[in-house]
């Protein structure tokens, strides 16, 4: 059988036995899951055993392409990498732009299916239609940056790596993967998972290409949506062009739901220091993943003051935010400098931010002290104790140790009422948007099926900075249910959240690229059929409405500052938004999908 925009491979490792085979893709899941995001969890969910270890060598860890991925369609240049997250024990699925995707398939497969644990440390090199582990002894304990540079000398300039630091190889809970230097998969501790595998890199080289049934008709498609689509749309996409993702500051504090000092304001006195001018002041190029138009990257190198020279992709808005002013710092050199050491060692940044911030919060109200510090200075905008964080946390060194545990874990031990201090849903730190100053957020975070995330439905885009009235829940279960299972296609064909694409030019380029008929109307169904799967793995893992929450911050604490001042979550509101959400999506009073949806959905 072939379709366009698939390989129709499936590579399957497995590190303990040393396995290693291909296999057809499944076909039938691909015609209903499409790919990326939705045929992952297909896989993820019919080969898993509930009840897991995520860091056990039982789980499995995912790499998926989509069909556009490697074409000349737009926005394109995303792979997705699914397992169970060892934050939050759900499901997870992380994105990363870049080459990686792009090469996997022209090395000849639409992803890569990996379980078990090698005795030790390896590296899988997969190279046109070939794949081999090989021993990787000498890339262990080195960072993301020198483990890149010491495959491409191995292998070839032209190498694609994605790896694990040292935060991976410790199974720090929010551990990432990176790919081509300054991409990371991130959220929910997949490079934990990377790591428990003994699993330090995947190198990827290939000289196929991607097939399509009509390559002039669908490049027409392509050129046409570009055009009119994407770089027609100003309004939509120009920040991305201009500024990139540091623009957001500026909203966020405008809007007074910039997460200040552990969330507890929503306004930051020194935002302009680090906002988008400030970005675009030390910004040297810009960088585009692969066949994006957008290219929204900002490199940037610090020139001046105690970071001088630093070179880094970033920051972005989550990480001004988590990293910058929630933890109290206003310098963007050290900013730049946290980021760079978090891309080397492997660590999500958002987490981190949150950690350190927990920490520091912790420590100004006497709940930890400097001899649990190890005699660090913890408060807030001290540089010189923040900049030492990342290394902390990456191997676990002193009060590192407790944080690597995220939040959650980390308010549990200390105990002494910390919980109340920890902004988390499942286990997987906030995101940089304060959701008392757009509701919406509250459940969108919630009901995100990893763990809190604002990727799944990025609501505040058209309540507190778009025309949707903020602070209320009127009308946002509708518009939070839109927005996830319309993400939930667009990131299984895959596409970058940065295009606002709709379900008919979605249909275009797929039905273009594939071959297949595929209906505007089709790919809602998909989307939601994706989304309900997502939401029964995480049933059969014991989650349910206990799990769908919100921190006590957000409903105990109204913001103190700026427009949005006097602003709480009122619990018995969004509980509320909670069981009409569930209502809209044909799920019982305890988020359980019902009989009928699921035959309505054929997943039944």
């Amino acid at each position: 059988m072939r379709v366009g925009g698939f390989i129709g491979r499936i590579l399957r490792v497995n590190l303990t036995t040393g396995d290693v085979k291909t296999e057809p893709i499944n076909w039938e899941w691909a015609r209903k899951f499409f790919g990326g995001k939705g045929l992952a969890a297909k896989y993820l969910y019919e080969e898993l055993s509930a009840g897991t270890d995520p860091l056990s060598p039982e789980n499995m860890m995912i790499f998926m392409t989509g069909p556009l991925t490697g074409t000349v369609s737009p926005c394109s240049g995303k792979h997705v990498v699914v397992s169970k997250s060892p934050a939050s024990g759900t499901f997870l699925d992380c994105y990363a732009g870049g080459y990686w995707g792009a090469e996997l398939k022209y090395a000849g497969f639409d992803g890569v299916i990996i379980r078990g644990r090698a005795s030790k440390p390896v590296y899988l090199w997969i190279h046109d239609g070939e794949a081999e582990i090989r021993d990787a002894s000498h890339l262990w304990g080195k960072d993301t940056h020198e483990t890149e540079k010491a495959l491409k000398e191995e292998l070839g300039k032209d190498v694609k790596v994605c790896s694990i630091g040292p935060a991976g190889e410790n199974l720090v809970k929010f551990a990432c993967i990176t790919n081509d230097l300054f991409r990371q998969a991130a959220r929910g501790g997949i490079g934990a998972v990377m790591g428990s595998k003994n699993l330090k890199a995947i190198a990827v080289e290939g000289h196929g290409g991607v097939w399509v049934p009509d390559i002039e008709k669908f490049v027409d498609v392509c050129k046409s949506v570009i055009d009119e689509d994407v770089l027609g749309r100003e309004d939509d996409h120009g920040w991305a062009i201009t500024d990139g993702t540091p623009i957001i500051v500026g909203l966020s504090q405008g809007t007074a739901l910039f997460p200040t000092r552990n969330f507890q304001t929503g306004v930051f006195e020194e935002a302009e220091k680090i906002g988008s001018d400030a970005v675009k002041a030390v910004t040297v190029a810009r960088k585009a993943c692969f066949n994006c138009p957008l290219a929204c990257g900002n490199i940037t190198l610090i020139k001046e003051g105690r970071f001088a020279g630093t070179l880094v992709e970033g920051p972005e808005y989550e990480t001004l935010a988590l990293t910058g002013s929630n933890c109290g710092i206003g310098d963007l050199g050290a900013i730049a400098r946290f980021n760079l050491l978090c891309d080397r060692l492997g660590i999500d940044t958002i987490s981190a931010g949150n950690v350190v911030a927990f920490a520091m919060e912790l420590y100004e109200r006497g709940i930890l002290t400097k001899e649990d510090t190890g005699g660090l200075d913890l408060r807030f905008g001290n540089v010189d104790a923040y900049i030492q964080m990342p290394e902390l946390i990456a191997y676990k060194r002193g009060i590192g140790g407790l944080l690597a545990e995220g939040v959650r874990t980390a308010a549990e031990r200390i105990g002494k009422g910390a919980e109340k201090y920890a902004l988390h849903v499942k286990g997987v730190e906030y995101p940089g948007y304060d959701p008392r100053g757009s509701y919406g957020m509250a459940l969108a975070y919630a009901t995100a099926d990893r763990g809190c995330c604002h990727l799944r439905a990025w609501i505040v885009a058209d309540e507190a900075f778009g025309d949707m009235p903020p602070y209320t829940f009127d009308g946002k279960p509708e518009r939070v249910i839109f927005l996830e299972n319309r993400n939930s296609v667009k990131w299984s064909l895959i596409i970058c959240d940065f295009y606002l694409v709709d379900y008919p030019v979605m249909s275009k380029l797929v039905s273009a690229c594939t071959g297949w008929d595929v209906s505007p109307e089709e790919l809602k169904i998909a989307g939601e059929r994706i989304w309900n799967l997502t939401r029964l793995f995480n049933v059969r893992e014991g989650f349910s409405r206990k799990d769908d929450t919100v921190p006590p911050r957000i409903t105990t604490e109204e913001l103190p500052d700026g427009v949005a001042k006097g602003q709480k979550i009122k619990l018995e509101e969004f509980e509320a938004a909670l069981s009409r959400y569930y209502q809209l999506r044909g799920w019982d009073e305890n988020g359980i999908p019902t009989e009928e949806k699921l035959k309505e959905l054929g997943l039944k």
